[in-house]
């Protein structure tokens, strides 16, 4: 533990028993109640700083502190490392202090010792202001955040005047700034800027800190924060971690609150005085002053925000991914009784299954996708338009039976049974109404050929087309009555040539 340095009174009270009075060392001790050791130690820096007794009147307390206790030259002409660069080093990942000072010892083995040597680059990171609480790793974070400040926009037709939000963005080390102008602050212009400014970067940091405004955080908290679904996806897409700072501490994202600041005052306020018409031409603006912010050389450093990125940050940073996020809008609903979904007026199909379940939507400019307990179920492009979009495979057994059988199918069908069969099915889905109606009649003799077999449906059709009779419920009626047993008037010994066999009776056998 470091010894309390005593009062400039008791040590001048030292200097006088010794000189003065000539008192022995440990007399002096026991007189001002301290140890042996300590009195010699006065004793000895009084000698090596020069002095005589008595002391000169023009020489006051604080500069016989400076005397006694300044650091006492080394015995050897220790070289000093380059503290900034020590620094800038430091950041790297794990790269640490100890693994600086053995490669400075390779170089300068006569210099300072480990603990010396720590000692040392503490003293330069305090003297130059730079902040301990937050050591940032080249490549880690990205703080990100709106400006308080906005930017006017006009339109050029009305002459209307509309705010432009500023997001801005830091990384950790370098604070190297990315700036935007976007028409507010709705979440897919949020999103959006994130993009851009990775892009700008060249790379990803492994952590974004933003701060806790609805379009990131949907439920603050210090320990577990809920983030918006979207944020979550744009996380997910890039890999990395959105750590959201604790609300209402600025602290915790300085960067970014610096950078703001210097957004605000090198970058906005030098364009107070201009009039901007579009997006596009503020924004050119802003990344032209943003250049020479970001190029301008960084108080006791020496280097521009550029230097220390390209050295330092863009090395460290992840590579991006293939394609560039695209912002999705996600939603939950319910699962209609149909299977199908809507969104925008339009019907987009599921699988039958999930009848009544809610379901959550990602939809695009477009994709349209549908996830069930995180598992994708359906995807679709998007239609813009009213209408309805349905996969086959969706449907439910028995509705994809009834899809399958197309007129087409459905004609064939009916002549393989028979002539008179094959005609009534003709005649049924020429009717004048409308093709679905016509189609559902037909399918109705589907059931009839099953329940009343082959040779009866030919005969029950043979005896509608006598009588023009064109439904199916005329048809059905034929057969339940038992009609297509009796003869037709002048046509009833030509129906029965047609079917003559040794199984089947004829009328004297119903006598």
């Amino acid at each position: 533990m470091k010894k309390k340095r005593l009062s400039m009174r008791k040590i001048q009270e030292v200097l006088r028993l010794h000189y003065e009075k000539g008192l022995s060392q440990n007399a002096i001790a026991g007189a001002c109640h301290i140890a042996r050791s300590t009195t010699q130690d006065y004793l000895k820096r009084f000698q090596a700083a020069g002095l005589s007794w008595p002391l000169p009147d023009d020489l006051g307390e604080p500069e016989l502190n400076d005397l006694l206790f300044r650091r006492l030259p080394d015995s050897t002409d220790k070289s000093q490392p380059d503290w900034a660069c020590i620094h800038k080093e430091l950041s790297r990942k794990s790269v640490t202090l100890k693994l600086l000072w053995q490669e400075f010892q390779q170089v300068h083995p006569e210099s300072h010792g480990y603990t010396r040597f720590c000692q040392l680059y503490r003293q330069w990171a305090q003297s130059h202001k730079i902040s301990m609480r937050q050591r940032h790793k080249a490549g880690e974070k990205t703080f990100v955040d709106w400006a308080g400040q906005t930017m006017p926009l006009t339109d050029p037709v009305t002459g209307e005047v509309s705010q432009a939000q500023i997001f801005v963005a830091a990384l950790g080390f370098s604070s190297y700034l990315y700036a935007e102008a976007t028409p507010s602050q709705e979440k897919k212009y949020w999103l959006s800027c994130h993009v851009k400014a990775f892009r700008f970067y060249r790379g990803l940091t492994d952590i974004v800190v933003p701060d806790n405004p609805k379009t990131a955080v949907t439920s603050p908290c210090r320990y577990e924060p809920e983030l918006n679904p979207a944020y979550q996806e744009f996380a997910r897409h890039y890999c990395l971690a959105v750590i959201p700072a604790r609300v209402r501490k600025p602290q915790d994202k300085p960067k970014v609150e610096s950078g703001v600041q210097v957004v605000e005052r090198w970058v906005i306020a030098p364009l107070r005085n201009r009039i901007f018409f579009s997006l596009a031409e503020l924004n050119q603006a802003l990344w032209e002053q943003l250049q020479l912010v970001n190029n301008r050389p960084l108080s006791g450093l020496n280097q521009s925000r550029r230097e220390l990125f390209e050295l330092i940050d863009q090395p460290a940073l992840r590579p991006l991914p293939p394609t560039d996020y695209e912002f999705a809008h996600i939603l939950k609903t319910r699962v209609k009784p149909d299977y199908h979904i809507e969104l925008e007026q339009h019907f987009y199909s599921v699988p039958y299954r999930l009848v009544n379940k809610v379901v959550e939507l990602r939809h695009t400019a477009a994709i349209l996708e549908v996830y069930y307990q995180g598992q994708r179920v359906a995807s679709h492009l998007r239609r813009h338009q009213p209408g309805q979009t349905t996969i086959p495979e969706h449907l439910s057994p028995a509705h994809r039976w009834m899809l399958e059988w197309t007129p087409a199918k459905l004609k064939q069908w009916s002549s393989d049974l028979g002539p008179a069969t094959g005609e009534m099915i003709q005649k049924i889905l020429d009717q004048p109404r409308h093709p679905e109606q016509n189609h559902r009649s037909g399918l109705g003799f589907l059931q009839l050929e099953r329940k009343y077999g082959q040779l009866r449906l030919e005969k029950a059709c043979v005896r509608a087309l006598h009588f023009n009779l064109y439904t199916y419920k005329q048809v059905r009626t034929i057969l339940q009555s038992g009609q297509d047993f009796l003869p037709l008037p002048g046509a009833a010994s030509e129906i029965s040539k047609c079917h003559t066999h040794i199984n089947i009776r004829g009328s004297r056998c119903y006598r």
